[in-house]
């Protein structure tokens, strides 16, 4: 194998679990305010496919973790509250 090739594939493998974890926290983001049954828990898998995969951006995962969480939790809560899944601001 060449150098360069190399050197490209070491840097897509370092690539890889970073952007598993800033899918993680932007997914959890936007979960707080739609799709949060869906999003959150795609937030929590994939900050978890990062931690799996070594990221060096633990905070970001971790964060996109508790994200995920969160968008679960305010599904809960509304679901709760107005006796629906569906919820409006």
């Amino acid at each position: 194998m060449s150098q360069s090739t190399q050197e490209t594939t070491r840097t897509a493998s370092r690539r890889d679990p970073y952007s598993f974890a800033v899918a993680s926290f932007i997914l959890g983001l936007v979960g707080l305010l739609v799709f949060n049954i869906v999003l959150g828990p795609m937030a929590v898998v994939l900050g978890l496919i990062a931690l799996h995969r070594g990221t060096l951006h633990r905070h970001r995962a971790y964060l996109g973790i508790l994200l995920g969480v969160a968008d679960l939790v305010v599904l809960a809560v509304v679901t709760a509250a107005d006796h629906s899944v569906t919820w409006h601001i």
